[in-house]
Order: C-alpha cells, then structure tokens, then sequence
C-alpha cells in the first residue's frame, strides 16, 4: 500500500520538463500521487518520468506516472490533454500545478509586441486555461482539489529588464485570488507561491554579475534550489493545508 501526504490522488504538473515542474513532480511521487508531466517537450517530460519521478515513487519503473505534450497557451492543445487524461485515467487530477513559464526579457522602451504576447500568453493566459479545464473536471465530479500556481517574487516588486514576465506573474497573484473565491465552494483551494531567484534553467540567462548583486540581497545569500519550492507545492497540495486558499507564499530566501 502507497503511503503518503497525497497517497492516491492524481496530479498534474504542467512545465514539468524541468525545473520547478520537475522537482514538484519528484515531491509529489515521493509522497504517493501518481503524476502526471506535462510539458510542451515532451522527451523533457518523459524524461521527467523515468529518471526522476518513478525512483520518487521508491520503485525504478514508471508505473501509473505518465509524460504528456501540452502547450497551454494553446486551449486546443490543453482541451486535447483533458480528452487523452480523460480515456487514461478513471478520475480526473485532483492536484494541479501551473508551474510551466517563460522569459523573453528586454529593456521595456526596447521590448517587441511578439515577445510582450508570448510571455503573457503562457504565463498568464496559459494557467488560466489549465484551471478552467481541470477546475470544472473537478467539479463535475465532486471532487476536492488544490491548484498550485507559480508566480514570482518579481510579480511583487518588478524587475529591470523582465516588464513583460513581471506583468505575467503579477496578473497569476490576482487570478489565483479571484478563482479561489469562485472555486472555494466546490471545496477546490487555490493558492499561488512567488519563488525568489531559484537555480533552473530560467536563472541561467542571467549575467554573473547580476546574480551576485541579487545574491547580495538576500539574507540567506544563496539562490533558492527547485526542490525547496516543490516542499511548499506539497504542503499546499497536501490535507495539511485544508484551511489555507487564495493565499500567496513568499519563498525568497528572504529578499
């Protein structure tokens, strides 16, 4: 028997091709879920799966974790992920985490309309569209949820160069508020974590010099590590939270 903080339940976890998205799906399997990774690459998913998740779990094969392609800035693409889950699986997730983002960063007076879109597009629009769809799975039935979004510290405070990224993560704080409002009666919780500056493949476009400045910043003086946030995702996944919605969670290192 699967023991755990979410032992039996069904996640999803979208950008899960690295980063966050991977660590979360490793937390997760480690604590009982079966999950499922999903990724616009999916090999990085799948890779996600094999390598990582099902040694979470205790056990070298993949199991009933699966990989799975999505683009969620796509609702195509997000609607054909709830049919293919829907035929896979008896009951939808009951665990969502929208952890998957991009950068496309550039002074604003220099920012293009192109790069402006894409960001707000996956960042924002695309957890919009992966709530909607899997909230109302949740709904129909009658199934307790918790949706996990990944904003960042900089929706809070901003940041040179990131206008586009930093209007993004600011509009996913007001959303998660709002749908947690909306969905608090169906008994779905919904809350968002705003890491600081954590080592994953978004960080390493970053100068040198700058991350030292950053690291400068911080009382802990050290970049966050992908498995710190996956903790939080967990815990807010988890009945250890049972009472806590429409919250947002700082986890900095204290900047």
């Amino acid at each position: 028997m699967v023991s755990g903080l979410v032992a039996g339940r069904l996640a999803l976890v979208t950008g899960a091709g690295s980063g966050i998205g991977r660590a979360a799906c490793q937390v997760l399997a480690r604590e009982g879920a079966t999950v499922i990774a999903a990724d616009r690459n999916y090999d990085a998913a799948l890779e996600t799966i094999k390598a990582h998740t099902a040694l979470a779990s205790g056990s070298s094969a993949i199991g009933d974790h699966c990989a799975a392609e999505v683009d969620v800035s796509d609702s195509k693409s997000v609607k054909n992920l709830v049919q293919t889950l829907s035929k896979q699986f008896k009951v939808p997730p009951s665990i969502v985490v929208n952890s998957a983002g991009i950068t496309r960063d550039n002074w604003m007076l220099k920012l293009s309309e192109e790069d402006y879109d894409s960001v707000l597009n996956v960042n924002l629009k695309g957890s919009f569209l992966i709530m909607q769809e899997f909230a109302k799975l949740m709904i129909d039935a009658s199934l307790p949820g918790s949706i996990v979004n990944i904003s960042s510290i900089v929706g809070k405070y901003g940041n040179m160069g990131q206008a586009n990224y930093s209007a993004s993560k600011s509009g996913l704080i007001g959303m998660t508020k709002t749908a947690s409002k909306e969905l608090g009666k169906f008994n779905i919780r919904v809350n968002v974590i705003l890491p600081g500056f954590v080592n994953t493949p978004i960080i390493d476009s970053v100068p040198d010099k700058v991350k030292e400045s950053l690291l400068k910043m911080m009382p802990l003086g050290r970049l966050g590590q992908p498995e710190e946030i996956a903790e939080v995702i967990m815990f807010l996944s988890s009945d250890k939270s049972s009472f806590v919605t429409g919250a947002s969670i700082d986890v900095t290192g204290g900047y």
